[in-house]
């Protein structure tokens, strides 16, 4: 929610309390991402190789580079161009949750930062378990402290789990008469998969509506383990059940009185979610080879939550596993070749371009996203009135009346 430039200056409750131990461990976390994502990059090259030797020893070799040479660029490119709209919903769901404080420090330039961390160390630890660490300390670096880009990121997540929890019910509804006819009892896995992840959701919408609640158990769980010696660092896990969850509980609870931002939000995630489960569909017909839109929709949601459960780098394992299961009957014989296309732009490439992507800062951080957008606002009004009273002569003497001067009066209007 907005905050007044004195309550930003201002420190709060809980970094009082912490110091700069939060800031300190934020530092140590980010080295150990880096650590795991150079193992997971070292991981996914001997995948890579592993995956050239079963081509060969299994004869497919052939008809692997028989299929690739005959791919239509045209529908590759299409697929990278539902990757690239991926990246920047992604941002923009961010730049929604920043434009909600009038005064936030944080740009665009940021956010780019910010996903890219997402997808490069998401993409090299198990389970994506390096994303939100690495999100929040590139957040503290635009200027947030720990609290409030935890709370940022915390609240980004929750979206996160609730649109893929809401895409693939939708999609689970609308086609799981296709799943059983198409893959037979195999879909159970995908129902079991399905209930672990509407779990997750649950249990984040109760840390932050029911936190007293959240705050009790673990205390008990504390004081049950520690007294079994089987908690190593018991400050730790006090700080993460007595101040964290507080905190993002309110930032949660702040976040959802604008319920039409967090609307929005939803509609956002979803279309980047949309964005990714389409790509096969580009990469079905790269291979002149026809598909129903709904069903690969449906088809790519499954694939991701089966990735998604497999503690491995990029999901290794569950990836070729579900697009095997799924999209064998599509593809045909150019199953491995699509897997391999499908891999390469879902995977590969966004790692690799998201590298140079995670120095990006905002150079001018005085002017937030929320005052940017309400020049921009002033801007295309006066360009309006301007054209309706004095046509387009009269236009372009209010524009140049509303810059400094505009954002100056809004600086005074929020101070």
């Amino acid at each position: 929610m907005p905050k007044s430039e004195n309550s930003r200056n201002a420190t709060p409750k809980v970094s009082m309390k912490v110091g700069n131990a939060p800031a300190q461990k934020s530092t140590q976390e980010q080295g150990d991402d880096n650590a795991q994502a150079r193992k997971g990059a070292l991981f996914l090259g001997g995948v890579v190789v592993a995956y050239v030797v079963y081509l060969v020893a299994s004869g497919q070799m052939a008809t692997f580079l028989e299929a690739l040479s005959n791919v239509d660029s045209t529908w590759v490119m299409g697929a990278a161009l539902c990757y690239v709209f991926y990246f920047i919903f992604g941002v923009m769901a961010y730049a929604i949750a920043v434009y909600l404080d009038h005064d936030s420090p944080v740009g665009i330039r940021d956010l780019m930062s910010v996903e890219a961390s997402g997808v490069f160390f998401g993409n090299l630890t198990p389970m994506m378990a390096g994303a939100v660490p690495s999100q929040i300390y590139r957040l503290t670096r635009t200027g947030l402290d720990v609290g409030e880009a935890s709370a940022t990121q915390f609240t980004r997540f929750i979206m996160f789990q609730l649109a893929v929890v809401l895409f693939a019910a939708m999609m689970l509804i609308a086609k799981l008469g296709f799943f059983f006819e198409a893959y037979g009892n195999i879909v159970v896995l995908n129902l079991v998969v399905f209930g672990v992840h509407l779990a997750e959701c649950i249990g984040l919408f109760v840390i932050c509506l029911c936190p007293g609640v959240v705050m009790r158990f673990g205390n008990w769980a504390i004081e049950l383990l520690s007294r079994h010696g089987w908690l190593k660092d018991r400050a730790h896990w006090d700080e993460m059940v007595n101040v964290q969850v507080m905190e993002f509980s309110n930032a949660f609870k702040r976040a959802a009185k604008d319920l039409p931002s967090m609307g929005l939000t939803l509609l956002v995630t979803m279309a980047q979610l949309a964005s990714l489960y389409m790509i096969p569909w580009f990469v079905l017909h790269a291979f002149g080879r026809e598909g129903d839109f709904l069903e690969c929709l449906a088809a790519g949601s499954m694939v991701q939550m089966v990735a998604s459960a497999v503690p491995l780098p990029g999901g290794t394992g569950g990836a070729e596993g579900g697009f095997v299961m799924f999209y064998r009957h599509m593809f045909g014989v150019t199953t491995s070749a699509g897997f391999l296309i499908w891999r390469i732009v879902t995977f590969f490439a966004p790692t690799i371009i998201a590298a140079p992507l995670l120095g990006l800062s905002t150079r001018n951080r005085s002017v937030s996203i929320y005052r940017r957008v309400q020049r921009v606002k002033r801007h295309l009004s006066s360009l309006r009135r301007g054209s309706q009273t004095h046509g387009k002569g009269g236009s372009g003497g209010s524009v140049r009346m509303s810059g400094k001067d505009v954002e100056r009066a809004e600086r005074k209007k929020h101070e």
